[in-house]
């Protein structure tokens, strides 16, 4: 593969996986405010865990994609961090706590701090990484 079909495939994987996550985003935000603001159906609640969890899904998927067309150095850096911050606990912890949120289940969850936590642990990670290897 050539200079300028690596570049090219590395941007297509990068647009991919923010298309991804800003649906997840947007998704996990419908999940959120739904119930509270627009609708008063637990199915409808349910529903919006159920795509914001496959769209976490497709996000995740979509990391794996860009991360595979990566090169050694750059993927070693973030599987790295990923083992650091456990990234796929992002989206498992991020729905669970939206189940409480919108009183699906009867016990007190709350896991923003600690989805919070990962993030901030992945950005950290990923930025030692790019420093140590230089």
């Amino acid at each position: 593969m050539s200079t300028s079909e690596f570049k090219s495939k590395n941007h297509k994987n990068t647009v991919n996986l923010a298309i991804w996550t800003f649906s997840w985003c947007i998704t996990t935000a419908i999940a959120t405010f739904g119930p509270i603001l627009i609708w008063d159906s637990n199915v409808l609640s349910i529903l919006g865990v159920i795509v914001c969890t496959l769209t976490g899904v497709g996000m995740l998927l979509a990391n794996m994609r860009y991360l595979n067309g990566l090169d050694e150095l750059q993927r070693k850096i973030h599987m790295e961090a990923m083992a650091w911050a456990l990234g796929v606990a992002v989206v498992g912890g991020l729905s669970y706590a939206l189940t409480d949120k919108i009183d699906l289940i009867s016990h007190d969850a709350d896991i923003a701090v600690v989805v919070v936590m990962i993030s901030i642990t992945y950005l950290i990670a990923v930025i030692a990484g790019s420093r140590r290897y230089k």
